[in-house]
């Protein structure tokens, strides 16, 4: 189970930090990602980390967003700064996960969370 944290109503230039913590049966968690979709529009990647730390954004937000994580929660953050009209989503996060050593990986994904960004 993912559960997203963070979303709320900002005016343009503004910063939130969104948060995902995984929980439940967790052997390991491969690459944890956030994605966002607005309305009438599909869903888009945004950034991604691996468990190893490697990190990949989406040309609109680089410079713009950092995302990271804790693996001692299980939880994947991401930090939105100089935020622009056109970044008003609901955001989701993402993670592969495996349950038991043996089992495969899993994609699960959160419930959303809405970022409105307006004066």
């Amino acid at each position: 189970q993912l559960v997203e944290s963070g979303g709320g109503l900002v005016q343009p230039g503004g910063s939130l930090r969104l948060s995902c913590a995984a929980s439940g049966s967790i052997f390991s968690i491969n690459t944890m990602a956030w994605y966002r979709q607005a309305p009438g529009n599909q869903r888009d990647w945004v950034a991604h980390i691996t468990s190893g730390g490697r990190t990949n954004y989406a040309d609109s937000v680089k410079g713009r967003f950092t995302i990271s994580r804790d693996n001692a929660k299980n939880t994947v953050y991401l930090q939105m700064n100089s935020l622009k009209p056109e970044d008003t989503a609901v955001y989701y996060c993402s993670a592969e996960v495996k349950s038991k050593v043996a089992s495969p990986w899993y994609k699960y994904w959160g419930q959303g969370t809405q970022v409105t960004v307006s004066s």
